[in-house]
């Protein structure tokens, strides 16, 4: 007959056991099989799940539906043309475009301004310090979609109708319908000036990143303005044997004709992106600068150097290496927040993606093609900018 076990007893025998054959190095490992398991467990309850509740709405799964004709128009197709006749996946392409075309503008006007709202934040003249500080704490602590609907709402409320649009320069025409402005006509030629102009960005960018051992040595600052002065020439000549002319726009019945148009609502996005991002910029741009020695400047002024030239030859290459990683996050953010173009009715990938979606239903596939288009933005920007801050990294600091 068997004795009465003891609980105690059976619980330390257990603990021995098991510590006995989970040893130090073998316990984190089937912890975290442990917790593989668990997550592929809850996708494959959701996979399944979301299958069967499509199943039984009669949605067929899958990426098919992006070879359908989509049937609804797009309001701007600048970059790529479209009609309602095309597929749904030309329909998201267009969305995407128009994504990347907002935040790539943002994100270059927003680096420009925040750097110069970073160093006039730093300036000894009170007035132009405290109006900055000013910009810097009203522009972060109000809600971008609050800033889009103020910009859109000043835009379309506030300016005259086309018939009355105002006319600050020649060409030039603001009304509440965007603004007009004149572009470059060019006849099929002059596929030579853009093979040019391309041709001189090279050129300019690979001698500015050719590798030397000194990377501030006089002979790559002078090659800079030789680049683009060789590229200049060339276009020059080229437009000139071309013939190159203007398309001025023209009132012409309700609206403007011809020429080059921003919509208002690509201008108060932009307005928006760029205004928002220049508030967060220009902080780590002070804050980048703050963290040089005050040594440094001290040690440049008795040089004989003026401000400027001890900001831009002494601070600020020494900033950068502090300023790159958060202004990574800060050109990731530019880009995600774009997807609040929706509230505003400009035709970005989420506007696009949720138009797809209500007419075919098919929302875990939209959903992941937002998702999925985000992400690879996200990790390109992350990607490009750690090899950029590699660059400025400290010889001694690099692994």
């Amino acid at each position: 007959m068997l004795g009465h076990l003891d609980p105690a007893k059976a619980g330390a025998g257990l603990s021995q056991f098991t510590g006995a054959f989970l040893g130090p190095r073998l316990r984190p490992f089937v912890y975290q099989v442990l917790l593989a398991a668990a997550l592929c467990l809850g996708i494959w309850y959701l996979v399944s799940n979301a299958a069967q509740n499509l199943f039984e709405l009669g949605i067929a799964a899958g990426f098919g539906f992006l070879s359908r004709e989509a049937g609804f128009a797009i309001g701007e197709t600048t970059l790529l043309s479209y009609s309602a006749a095309d597929t749904y996946l030309r329909a998201i392409v267009v969305g995407f475009l128009n994504t990347v075309r907002a935040a790539t503008l943002a994100i270059v006007c927003a680096t420009v301004l925040g750097v110069v709202i970073g160093l006039a934040r730093l300036s000894t003249n009170w007035l132009v310090a405290k109006a900055t500080a000013g910009y810097v704490e009203v522009l972060r602590n109000v809600p971008l979609v609050v800033q889009l609907f103020f910009w859109y709402a000043l835009i379309t409320e506030s300016l005259p109708g086309p018939a009355d649009a105002l006319h600050p320069f020649p060409g030039i025409f603001i009304s509440n319908r965007g603004l007009v402005f004149p572009i470059l006509k060019l006849a099929p030629v002059n596929g030579w000036l853009v093979a040019v102009i391309v041709l001189a960005l090279i050129i300019t960018v690979a001698w500015i990143l050719r590798p030397s051992s000194t990377p501030t040595s006089r002979d790559k600052r002078v090659g800079i303005p030789i680049a683009l002065a060789g590229g200049l020439a060339a276009m020059l000549f080229v437009s000139a044997s071309a013939g190159i002319e203007l398309d001025y726009p023209a009132f012409s019945g309700f609206n403007f004709s011809g020429g080059g148009s921003l919509s208002p609502e690509f201008t108060a996005l932009f307005l928006g992106l760029t205004l928002y991002t220049a508030a967060f910029i220009a902080e780590i741009v002070r804050a980048g600068i703050l963290a040089v020695d005050r040594g440094q400047f001290e040690a440049a002024y008795s040089l004989g150097l003026t401000q400027r030239q001890v900001m831009r030859f002494i601070i600020l290459p020494q900033a950068l290496r502090v300023i790159l990683p958060p202004l990574t996050s800060q050109y990731m953010n530019c880009t995600k927040n774009s997807s609040l173009a929706v509230a505003i009715g400009y035709p970005d990938l989420v506007s696009v993606a949720n138009t797809t979606i209500n007419q075919t239903g098919q929302a875990v596939e939209g959903i992941a093609i937002i998702m999925l288009v985000y992400l690879s933005i996200s990790l390109a920007i992350s990607a490009f900018m750690n090899w950029y801050n590699r660059r400025f990294a400290l010889q001694g600091s690099r692994r």
